[in-house]
Formats: C-alpha cells, structure tokens, sequence
C-alpha cells in the first residue's frame, strides 16, 4: 500500500518515470563552481557512451529482463570489456520491484504513441570533442525502430552534424516541453543524451551535496548549462499521468540528473529512497520535506 509519501510523489510528478545512468553524481571528471571559466573535459580517448553501448549489448544478447538483471549484466560488460569501473543504477519517479522485468513499453502502454528525443553532442571542433555520441544516438534509434516498433517520424533527433537540429541549449529545452504537450496517457516516451555532464554550485538549497548536475548543450560558452533543477520543471513534473518514460543518460555527473525519489544501483539488491532527495526540489513546503526525512528514518530502521 502506498505511503504518504508515495502519494505526494504522485502528485508532484504525474508520470512513471525510469532513467538508466551511467553513474553516480561524483563518479566523473572535475567539479565546475564557475560557468564562465568551464572548460570541456578531456575525454581521454573516450569513443562513445559506454552507458549506451552497455545497455545496448545487454539487450540485443538478452531482452529485456528485470532491472536487476540489466544493470548488473551493463556492470559486467562496462567492467570486464570496456574497462570501466562506473556503477549503472536507476533512479525512477515511482518505487518499484526490480525483481519484475523491466518495460520500455509496458502492456498498458502498447496501443499508445511511441515518441523519442534523442541527443547526441560530439562537440566538434572544442576542446573535448568527442568522437561517438552521434553513433550512440543512431544506435538507440535503430534499436527504438526495430525492437520497440517507435516511428522514425515520431523521434525528434539532435545532433551537432549539421544534418539534424542542433543540439543548443534552446532546441534542448524545447524538444523536452514539446514532448510533455505532446504525451497523454498511454503514451510511451524514450529520451536519451550522450555527450558531456557538468554540476555546478546550487543556490538553491535542494542538492544535499551542494551541486547542481547539468547538461552541457553544444553552445555552452554562450547559453550556459541545463541544470537539474529546470529539466525538473521543462519535462518531469509537466509530463502526465498515464505516460511511461525512460531516459537514458550518458554522461558524467548523470546519477540524479532527472532529481527523481526512488534509486537503485546495480551493487544494490533493492529499491529505495534516494537519501539526497529533497522535497523542496519539487517545489513542496517543508512541512512536507518533514515527513520525507520521518518516512526515510522508519525505512531505514526497518531494512536494518
């Protein structure tokens, strides 16, 4: 039965929200405290997203099982072929068994619209140019179209190729509320970005570790970065009931970018809440916030 903090979770975020990363908030490169000065980090030879290729590889060798199953399998290959030593988890808008299998498009969903955006920032020509994340969005299309039965003419593609939209700050923010005045009920939704994560330092006062984890469009040094904060308030809390998502991060800095309650890693054998999480981020009064932190004690005390 749901507690009162379910509930409250329900009402601030409408939708069912699943987003597979990578890693967890600290496991990257250096912290960014000033937007002027950010530089790109160097990517050290890094090709691609290993988070995408992982899931990818998990999927094509063995379907779609549960979401212990598929983190822990995208574990051993980012481990034992990549040479990775990342930490994949879900973080999801809804407390959910890991132990059932995991869906993309869950039966109740497989008579809606299937819609994507899909994001991939190479860079080209800045300092941290990387070489892969136009591949990573391609290969998640084809898996979308082949295996998920998506339309092409329902995914909206951002790349810095100059073939597709432009992966900018705006068309970012747009493609994120354009997929929210889209979706109703019954609708499916798979958004996906490969390309540089940052944080920066939060102001606001809802980020436990004192920084906001951003995305970095492909005119940062002009636009600025997309915080965690306005992702929160352009796609996830607009989103509506009925409406399945998953997101795919890869990049650093991604293991709360979406600031969703529930996590689970793949070094985890459940689901819990986030002990970061906070109420406020949600734009919720304190009173709230209280039975947050009252209902995170009691769990703890009863998983010890």
């Amino acid at each position: 039965m749901p507690s009162s903090f379910d509930e409250k979770i329900r009402q601030a975020i409408p939708a069912e929200f699943h987003m597979i990363s990578g890693s967890h908030d600290k496991q990257t490169s250096a912290d960014v405290s000033n937007v002027g000065q950010f530089r790109l980090p160097d990517p050290a030879g890094r090709a691609g997203g290993a988070c995408t290729s992982a899931l990818l590889k998990v999927l094509y060798r063995d379907g779609m099982g549960t979401y212990v199953e598929t983190l822990r399998k995208m574990r051993q290959v980012l481990v034992r072929d990549m040479g990775f030593s990342q930490v994949p988890q879900l973080t999801s808008s809804r407390m959910i068994d890991v132990n059932k299998p995991m869906h993309i498009v869950p039966p109740q969903c497989s008579h809606g619209r299937r819609r994507a955006v899909l994001i991939g920032i190479n860079y080209t020509g800045q300092q941290g140019q990387l070489s892969g994340c136009h591949h990573d969005a391609m290969n998640i299309k084809k898996y979308l179209i082949d295996v998920q039965k998506f339309n092409e003419s329902e995914m909206l593609i951002l790349m810095d190729d100059g073939k597709h939209h432009s992966p900018t700050k705006r068309n970012i923010e747009d493609a994120f509320r354009r997929i929210t005045e889209y979706s109703q009920a019954g609708d499916v939704v798979f958004v996906h970005y490969s390309g540089h994560g940052g944080r920066v330092r939060d102001y606001s006062g809802d980020e436990e570790d004192g920084y906001d984890e951003t995305l970095i469009p492909v005119d940062f040094k002009t636009a600025g970065q997309i915080i965690d904060d306005d992702i929160l308030k352009m796609l996830v809390k607009p989103m509506r009931a009925g409406v399945h998502v998953t997101v795919l991060m890869d990049c650093c800095h991604s293991g709360t970018v979406l600031d969703l309650p529930y996590r689970f890693s793949a070094d985890d054998s459940q689901m819990h809440v986030d002990q970061g999480f906070k109420m406020q981020s949600l734009g919720m009064g304190a009173q709230v916030a209280i039975g947050c932190c009252l209902f995170m004690l009691l769990e703890s005390l009863l998983d010890g």
